[in-house]
């Protein structure tokens, strides 16, 4: 084998198993799309299971892998319970955990985001949605994995877990932005530092991403605002993380665990 085989060789995930929480849109998607075109098969999930069967039927048809989609809500310990069961039965093991769940969306039109304002139940269900569930499907996947002494976790944080939010930038109103999302996503965070202590005699490695903003069709005057305050000049796009997420699942990197990748256009290192 040469030089330039055994390189390719490092970002191989041929034979590799994923189960990608929350890979049937957006950056949970572009990270499935990554995961399969290097060879990975597996699973993904949705809340309902249209979209992740739909998106699931997509991507084994583009890269030809075996790719199921599953419904999952992954603050539901017997639906996670039932998508692992699943997972294992049909490919046998699972090698790459992506916990992309999260959010901080409102669930209700009335529900207040300010900070003096804001009701205990709504603080609650964001830490049970960005802290609690990433832990609820890490507990029940790490099983799996140590049967096989190897695996990879990535757990999806935020540069709001590590940087507080320039609120000026965000139109009033229109993009709420409460202190709960932040402080799970620095919690997320922590948790993979001391979830990777606890399982690295057991040959699991577990690191995290932090994205910056992503463009989504917000208000162009925010999209304006925030590209600004980037060093690269631009909100990322959701493929910026795809190479971050076959490297952090690869054997490019069988030495790292316990880090916090952050990808945010230069945004959290400038002063």
């Amino acid at each position: 084998m040469n030089d330039a085989s055994a390189a390719r060789g490092l970002f191989d995930l041929s034979e590799r198993v994923f189960l990608i929480v929350g890979g049937a849109r957006d950056l949970g998607n572009e990270i499935a799309q990554a995961l399969t075109a290097a060879g990975a098969c597996g699973a993904i999930t949705s809340r309902e299971s249209s979209p992740a069967e739909r998106a699931a039927t997509r991507l084994a048809a583009q890269h030809q892998r075996d790719i199921v989609g599953l419904p999952l809500d992954a603050t539901d310990e017997n639906q996670i319970d039932s998508v692992v069961a699943a997972v294992v039965a049909r490919f046998g093991h699972i090698d790459i955990l992506v916990n992309n769940v999260g959010g901080g969306a409102r669930t209700r039109t009335d529900e207040p985001v300010d900070f003096e304002l804001r009701k205990l139940e709504d603080w609650e269900r964001l830490q049970r949605l960005n802290l609690t569930a990433p832990w609820l499907v890490a507990r029940r996947v790490v099983p799996v994995m140590r049967k096989r002494r190897q695996g990879s976790i990535i757990n999806i944080a935020s540069i709001a877990g590590i940087v507080g939010r320039d609120r000026r930038v965000y139109p009033s109103g229109m993009m709420p932005q409460t202190l709960d999302y932040g402080a799970a996503k620095g919690g997320l965070i922590a948790l993979t530092r001391d979830m990777a202590a606890y399982l690295g005699p057991a040959g699991i490695r577990v690191n995290s991403i932090s994205p910056g903003g992503i463009e989504r069709n917000q208000p162009p005057a925010f999209i304006e605002s925030y590209s600004q305050k980037t060093m690269l000049g631009r909100m990322a796009r959701g493929s910026d993380f795809r190479g971050a997420a076959v490297f952090l699942a690869s054997d490019a990197c069988t030495y790292m665990t316990a880090q916090n990748l952050v990808i945010d256009g230069g945004f959290s290192a400038w002063q």
